[in-house]
């Protein structure tokens, strides 16, 4: 399981390297947060979607700013993820965010590919030691479990199923409160991290996060289908220049 976390979390920190080119406009200064979702590199379960994420960002004089973005993730029978990041936009941006950068990964040789689309470069490194048996991975408490003393106050809550996109998901909130003394505002704060799994495709459908300091986020899987990708999704263009990264290479 530690093993499975520790690949989960590269995956994440390799994800978020995408994520920190400065957004245009209004948007240069925002903290843009989680806006992808983890694709779980399991076979026999292919899709394409589309992840809808949407920002609101309170400002100092009360008012808020909006943002946008969508970014394409797929998977196919082999078990080959494909994860788009595009620029965060103002809600009023009417056209395609720029796309930032992609990541391709492959659980059979294990190796992973990061593409710049700016300088044509496709950085790619092999994963290294045992290969992590993604089935191990469990899904969300089907049962709330109550706060505990220490804790800040924090509980989960099973939320029940419903369908998003035609699968089955379970629910959980996980509400967090912050004691004044901590907060940095001189009150105490509620955070709230809401998912919505779907143990059919190993993937959450659906992700809120609400902050008080720093706003709301949202991503929704969208445009669900259950069919193999194009198989192109997975190449590097010709047109790109690989730099291998793997260690000891």
């Amino acid at each position: 399981m530690l093993r499975n976390s520790a690949v989960k979390a590269f995956f994440s920190v390799a994800l978020a390297a995408l994520l920190t080119v400065p957004a245009f406009s209004q948007a240069q200064e925002i903290n843009p947060g989680r806006t992808s979702v983890f694709v779980t590199p399991v076979p026999n379960a292919p899709f394409t979607a589309t992840v809808v994420v949407q920002i609101t960002r309170p400002l100092a004089d009360g008012t808020t700013q909006r943002f946008k973005t969508a970014n394409n993730i797929a998977r196919d029978a082999h078990g080959r993820i494909y994860n788009e990041s595009h620029r965060l936009v103002p809600v009023t941006f009417d056209g395609t965010p720029e796309l930032l950068g992609s990541h391709i990964y492959d659980p059979e040789t294990r190796t992973n590919i990061f593409l710049n689309p700016g300088q044509h470069i496709a950085r790619q490194n092999v994963l290294k030691g045992p290969a992590p048996n993604w089935d191990e991975v469990p899904p969300p408490p089907r049962v709330p479990v109550p706060a505990k003393a220490g804790e800040n106050g924090m509980r989960q809550e099973d939320l029940g199923t419903q369908i998003l996109e035609g699968v089955t998901v379970r629910g959980q909130r996980v509400t967090s409160t912050i004691p004044a003394a901590q907060s940095g505002t001189g009150q105490p704060l509620v955070v709230t991290d809401e998912t919505w799994y779907s143990q059919e495709l190993h993937l959450n459908m659906l992700i809120k996060h609400n902050d008080p300091r720093t706003g709301e986020q949202t991503l929704t899987i969208q445009q669900l289908k259950r069919d193999n990708p194009d198989p192109q999704m997975f190449t590097v263009s010709s047109d790109y220049k690989v730099v291998d990264e793997t260690q000891g290479n």
